[in-house]
């Protein structure tokens, strides 16, 4: 069911693509469509450069046989087309499921433009019912994860952290980071929550993406919507 709203958000955003552009593309099974859809355009002319945010998104990009280069070759990007975990009524979003939450958040600062895709599902009133990714340095992680913790209690957040784990072993990013996941409920303040996360030594960045986007494209059964802030 989910995938046919995916789909319906993917071929929304084909409307924003412009000759010339060069495009980020994000990480997830929305943006995987979107990719898919994107290499049709390729082959029927459409002439893009893409930057990819993660591994996952480069291999199947090259696959795909989608114009690869990097943000060091052309500086700024004029669109970044990613998707999101959780979605809220100020289109602040939670994203990292995936984990490739530094690489999309570098990708986002760098573009004119971020345009999230996404299901209904992904819409919520507030932030906080998806547990949100905090990428670390490994090195003393544990004390890192502690000292988020004592900081959000400061604050009057409490719950709990857990290092992400891909079976039985550890998570590693791309960048050769882990991922903590928080649970600290509804978040009421997420540009508090986001700055307090990102001063603390060890911490790369986290899930929160505020103010970053000013447009969603949310697919449902029969097509998609846009919201704009």
């Amino acid at each position: 069911m989910s995938k046919k709203m995916k789909i319906n958000a993917a071929k929304e955003a084909l409307n924003f693509i412009e000759d010339g552009m060069n495009l980020g593309l994000g990480t997830g099974s929305t943006v995987d469509e979107f990719l898919i859809l994107l290499a049709e355009e390729i082959k029927n002319g459409l002439n893009i450069c893409g930057v990819v945010t993660s591994e996952k998104t480069k291999n199947l990009s090259n696959k795909l046989s989608i114009p690869l280069t990097t943000l060091k070759k052309v500086n700024k990007l004029d669109l970044t087309i990613d998707g999101a975990d959780e979605i809220d009524k100020d289109l602040s979003l939670i994203k990292g499921g995936g984990g490739a939450l530094l690489r999309e958040k570098i990708i986002a600062f760098n573009s004119n433009e971020l345009l999230i895709i996404a299901d209904e599902s992904k819409l919520v009133d507030k932030l906080g019912d998806f547990k949100l990714p905090i990428e670390v340095s490994p090195y003393e992680h544990q004390v890192t994860s502690l000292r988020i913790m004592d900081k959000l209690n400061e604050i009057g957040y409490e719950g709990s952290i857990s290092l992400r784990k891909d079976n039985q072993n550890i998570f590693v990013t791309d960048g050769g980071n882990y991922i903590y996941d928080l649970s600290i409920g509804i978040i009421n303040e997420p540009n508090i929550i986001e700055n307090l996360l990102n001063l603390i030594p060890g911490v790369f960045d986290n899930g929160l993406f505020i103010n970053l986007t000013e447009k969603v494209i949310i697919g449902n059964q029969e097509g998609a919507r846009i919201i704009t802030k």
